[in-house]
């Protein structure tokens, strides 16, 4: 009876296995912008169909997904498929209900929903997509050299096709915020210079590799070349010139996610799938105020530990305006950053058992994007390539990227932060490719900030601006809760916003409006940072105190990341699972 129990469930595990492999193969062809991000092959001269019929029959596949993951039992299942039908299905069950409020059919979104009704902004795009994507491609072989080509002379059909949806949005009644896309023309602008060479979406011509032979590199950059002269060029102009004359001028001043049709739902739906817990705008409101009134405190205390003579808000002048705490060249703040990376790579076997093997690089953020984008963000890599993760640090006003911040934001985007997470998470073994290459937002980005809270466990955070640094930080993940539910759901204007942010940190002018803005365009994503990072330090200090001196950091890091990114729920059950392996005294439990 065992063994049949046995044999039935591996039967069992195989056939979903299978489904799962073939849905995702299925998923590549229609995502190939993702297929190329995680090294899926075949997929790099494609881009996705935004037609009506490709939309159409996306929505088709999402419903055949659902109906195959649904016929399989799950009881059936061992322990480890069990965990991964639920995975899926909730994947697949927050795709099913996005649909419904415009957003993309693709159930692998890597950080935000992909709304059809607006699908570009400063945030989100295809223009962003080509110009992060196309430098990146493989390009060891003169095959990989003629796909991006190939890319390259797909983009103005995919160019016009997000056209077009930005008119039927408009036409639906979905218009984005006029303020938050200001500089949305501006950046597509930014990829159509006169000079083909000058274009990020011909960067990967700049340094093709010598194993190309001569004829074919200099063909290949000719076809590009001519390409983006001819077609590519004029349809970039075309959305610009849309963008400007209509878009912009059609746009709506009002903000909030609740004042689109539908919108107060749409929004609820957006928290609790960034979350990955069921609490209300409110709850998180009342959350983000407390944590900015703690905060606020341990600044008051370590304000006066430096000696300082001021109040916090002459600390925060202080700190913007110092000269010491300023970088002189953008070339002097990347090489600044890479030695910070590169001091905190051998601290990390003392807290982490498990340390990924895919190598990571610190570029600037390229100049079109630049002025409108964050401080700092990372781009993963690839395994199954060789492409190795990438920090990108912003450049822009150096004003607004002082020294004192720079520990924090290290640790953040690359080690211990994403980067280790992420990359880890893509050599998982015996894992399905969907648990790999796609991640809770409030794993990955809480474990980000989770990661800056390491900074004096690995070395960091000696000098008390530092590590003001990462109380500043902190802060400011803390105010995302308060002014993203303030705007969206409770009635905030954007000035409220700015306002609270000016008075809280001592973040430039120009990073606020850039950060309110963002929370703007994609509403609840920026919760998923601080909810996160309270459920880690939550599950952190349960384990410390359950298991007294058997505490092992090393082995709770490896814990919590040994299964890539989950709901916070699941992490939770593994915590508990493993203090309970570990044997900890029950009254601590």
């Amino acid at each position: 009876m065992v063994e049949r129990e046995a044999h039935r469930r591996s039967e069992a595990d195989r056939d979903f296995r299978t489904f799962l492999k073939d849905d995702w193969a299925h998923w590549m062809e229609e995502a190939p912008e993702v297929a190329t991000a995680t090294g899926y092959p075949g997929q790099d001269d494609r881009w996705t169909d935004d037609s009506p019929a490709g939309i159409a029959t996306r929505r088709r596949h999402l419903e055949a997904t659902a109906v195959g993951l649904r016929r399989i039992d799950p009881n059936r299942l061992s322990p480890p498929e069990q965990l991964n039908h639920r995975l899926y299905d909730r994947l697949v069950t927050l795709a099913e209900v996005g649909v419904g409020y415009g957003d993309d059919a693709i159930p692998f979104h890597f950080g935000w929903a992909h709304n059809l009704r607006m699908p570009l902004s400063q945030m989100d795009g295809i223009h962003l997509t080509a110009g992060q994507l196309l430098p990146v491609q493989p390009r060891e072989h003169a095959r990989d050299v003629a796909a991006i080509v190939a890319r390259i002379r797909a983009l103005p059909t995919a160019l016009d096709q997000n056209l077009a949806l930005l008119r039927e949005g408009v036409r639906q009644g979905f218009l984005p915020p006029r303020v938050a896309i200001a500089g949305l023309p501006a950046q597509v602008e930014g990829l159509a210079p006169e000079d083909p060479d000058q274009s990020a979406l011909l960067d990967a011509f700049k340094e093709l590799p010598r194993s190309i032979p001569e004829a074919d590199r200099v063909r290949l950059t000719d076809e590009a070349r001519a390409a983006y002269r001819a077609d590519v060029r004029p349809a970039v102009l075309r959305l610009h010139r849309y963008l400007v004359d209509e878009y912009l001028p059609a746009a709506r001043s009002t903000i909030a996610f609740s004042d689109l049709p539908g919108g107060r739902p749409m929004y609820d739906h957006h928290v609790r799938w960034t979350t990955t817990l069921d609490l209300s705008a409110e709850q998180i409101h009342e959350i983000g105020l407390s944590e900015v009134r703690r905060i606020q405190e341990e600044m008051g205390a370590l304000l006066h530990a430096t000696g300082f003579g001021g109040d916090l808000p002459e600390f925060y002048r202080f700190l913007r305006s110092d000269a010491q705490f300023r970088y002189r060249t953008p070339e002097e703040m990347i090489e600044s950053v890479r030695a910070l990376a590169k001091r905190i790579d051998p601290e990390l076997p003392r807290r982490f058992g498990r340390l990924p093997r895919l190598p990571y690089g610190v570029q600037a953020v390229p100049d079109y994007a630049a002025p409108s984008s964050p401080g700092a963000y990372y781009m993963s890599g690839s395994p199954e390539t060789g492409r190795p993760g990438i920090y990108f640090a912003n450049t822009y006003d150096l004003t607004a990227r002082p020294r004192w911040r720079m520990e924090a934001l290290t640790l953040h985007e690359a080690v211990p932060g994403h980067h280790l997470q992420i990359a880890l998470a893509e050599e998982l073994e015996d894992v399905p490719d969907f648990r790999k290459h796609s991640g809770e937002t409030a794993f990955v980005e809480g474990w980000g900030l989770y990661a800056e809270s390491l900074g004096e466990e690995l070395g960091l955070y000696k000098d008390p601006y530092s590590k003001f640094g990462s109380l500043d930080f902190e802060m400011w993940r803390s105010i995302r809760l308060v002014v993203d539910t303030g705007m969206h759901a409770l009635g905030w204007s954007r000035d409220r916003a700015i306002a609270f942010f000016r008075e809280h940190t001592g973040m430039s002018d120009l990073d606020i409006q850039v950060e309110v803005d963002r929370y703007i365009v994609v509403p609840g994503q920026a919760l998923a940072y601080k909810i996160g990072q309270l459920k880690f330090r939550e599950l952190r200090t349960y384990a410390e105190r359950a298991l007294g001196d058997r505490f092992d950091v090393r082995a709770f890091h490896d814990v919590v990341l040994g299964e890539g990114g989950l709901p916070l729920g699941e992490v939770e059950a593994r915590v508990r699972a493993w203090v309970e392996q570990a044997g900890a005294p029950r009254a601590a439990r």
